[in-house]
C-alpha cells in the first residue's frame, strides 16, 4: 500500500510540474519594458461637452513634447493639466482625480516659470471661435514613464495658477495616458 501512495504521490507531482510548464510555455518568453518614447490620450468629452481630440507625449532630445489637437473646445483659455488616476468613467470627470504630483511639490504653478510645480501643469491651451486648439511645449523635466497610466484633463476655465489648482473649474475631457508605438 505504501507504494502506491508513493507513485501516486510521484505521478501527481509531475502532473504538477508538467501543466505549470505547459502554461508557462503558452504564455511566452517574459520581455522586459522598455522606456516607453511615445505615449498617447484620447480624450473623451464630459456630460455637456463637445471637447474631443488626443495628446502625445513624445521623447526628444530636450525632454518630452506635449502636443494636443483638439476640437468641439468653446473659444478662450483652458487648463490642460495630468491627473492623478487614469480613471475617465464618471461623467463629470473627477474619476480623474486631483493633479499629478509625483514629486510632492504640493504647489500648483505656472509651467514657464522656474518654480516647482506639480509634474502635469501644463498652464493653458487657446481655443479659437472655430472650437479648434492646438498646444505643442517641450518639458525638459517630464518623463513619459511617470505619467503613464494617469489622467490628462481639459479644463471649462483658463488656469490663473492660483493654489492649489489654478481655478481651472469643472472638466470638459478626460483622457487615460497610454504607451503608444514609438516614433
Amino acid at each position: 500500500m505504501r507504494i502506491r501512495s508513493l507513485v501516486s504521490a510521484a505521478l501527481t507531482s509531475s502532473a504538477v510540474v508538467a501543466v505549470a510548464t505547459i502554461v508557462a510555455s503558452a504564455q511566452g518568453p517574459s520581455m522586459p519594458m522598455e522606456t516607453p518614447t511615445k505615449a498617447v490620450a484620447v480624450f473623451i468629452p464630459t456630460k455637456g461637452s463637445s471637447v474631443m481630440g488626443t495628446v502625445t507625449f513624445t521623447k526628444v532630445d530636450q525632454g518630452t513634447r506635449v502636443m494636443a489637437e483638439l476640437t468641439g473646445v468653446p473659444a478662450g483659455k483652458h487648463g490642460l493639466h495630468v491627473h492623478e488616476f487614469g480613471d475617465a468613467s464618471s461623467p463629470d470627470g473627477k474619476a480623474a482625480g486631483s493633479h499629478f504630483d509625483p514629486k510632492m511639490a504640493k504647489k500648483h504653478g505656472d509651467p514657464s516659470k522656474k518654480d516647482v510645480r506639480h509634474i502635469g501643469d501644463f498652464g493653458n491651451i487657446e481655443a479659437k471661435d472655430d472650437g479648434k486648439a492646438m498646444y505643442d511645449e517641450v518639458y525638459p523635466d517630464l518623463p513619459i514613464e511617470v505619467i503613464v497610466g494617469h489622467g490628462v484633463v481639459i479644463h471649462e476655465k483658463a488656469d490663473d495658477f492660483s493654489q492649489p489648482v489654478g481655478n481651472a473649474g469643472g472638466r470638459l475631457a478626460v483622457g487615460v495616458i497610454g504607451v503608444a508605438k514609438g516614433k
